[in-house]
C-alpha cells in the first residue's frame, strides 16, 4: 500500500518564529516540501521566484481563483497570497509531506477542502515577548509594529476558536519548539499510515 501523504499547516503571528520552524521541519522530515505560494506582492531583491513565491499580477491571480486552481487564498495588507492546488495534490498522492505556511483564514479554507490536513499553530511565550520580538527585527516603524501586534492578537484568538489546529506549540526556546513540532508531525504520519515514516 502506498504511503499516504500528509498535508501540514503551520501558522502563527508575525515575529513568532514560524518560518524558522517550518524550514526546520522541511529539512528534517523525510519527503517534506514547503508549498510555494503565489502572490501579487512585488518581488524583492531577496526573493527567488519559484522558490520563495511565484510572483503574478492581479489579473492572473484572479484568473487562478476563477479556475479553481487555488486551495486557499487571502488578502494580507493589500496583497494577495494563495496556494496552488495541483502541486499539493500531486505531492500528497506520492506520499510526501506538503507544508503550508499560511494564516488562519487560509487554514480554514484548506481544512474545508482537505479535512485530513494537520494543523500546527506557533504561539509566543507571551504578548509582551511577541511585541519585543517584532521590535527586535528592526524592519518597521512603531506604527507598523503596533499594527502587526494587533493583527497577531486577532490571529491568535481566531486560531484558538477555529477548530483547525491539532497542536499549539509555544516557542519559548526555538530548538524545543522545533522538536515538539517534529514529534507532532511524526505522530500524525504514524496515525495515518500505521507505521513510522521511512
Amino acid at each position: 500500500m502506498a504511503e499516504q501523504g500528509l498535508l501540514l499547516i503551520i501558522s502563527g503571528p508575525s515575529g513568532v518564529g514560524k518560518t524558522t520552524i517550518t524550514r526546520a521541519v522541511e529539512s528534517r522530515t523525510p519527503g517534506a516540501r514547503v508549498s510555494v505560494s503565489v502572490t501579487t506582492r512585488p518581488q524583492t531583491e531577496a526573493d527567488r521566484d519559484g522558490v520563495d513565491y511565484r510572483f503574478v499580477d492581479e489579473p492572473m491571480f484572479l484568473a487562478m481563483i476563477e479556475a479553481g486552481e487555488l486551495l486557499e487564498h487571502a488578502e494580507v495588507f493589500g496583497k494577495r497570497y494563495g496556494t496552488p492546488r495541483n502541486p499539493v495534490e500531486a505531492e500528497l498522492a506520492a506520499g510526501g509531506v506538503v507544508i503550508l505556511e499560511i494564516d488562519v483564514q487560509g487554514a480554514e479554507q484548506v481544512k474545508r477542502a482537505m479535512p485530513g490536513a494537520f494543523g500546527v499553530f506557533i504561539l509566543p511565550p507571551s504578548e509582551g515577548e511577541l511585541l519585543q520580538r517584532l521590535r527586535d527585527r528592526k524592519r518597521e516603524g512603531e506604527d507598523a509594529i503596533q499594527r502587526r501586534f494587533r493583527e497577531a492578537q486577532r490571529e491568535i484568538a481566531a486560531a484558538r476558536s477555529s477548530g483547525v489546529y491539532d497542536v499549539f506549540v509555544v516557542n519559548r526556546d526555538l530548538d524545543e519548539a522545533i522538536a515538539e513540532t517534529l514529534r507532532a508531525v511524526e505522530q500524525a504520519r504514524i496515525a495515518r499510515t500505521g507505521s513510522a515514516p521511512g
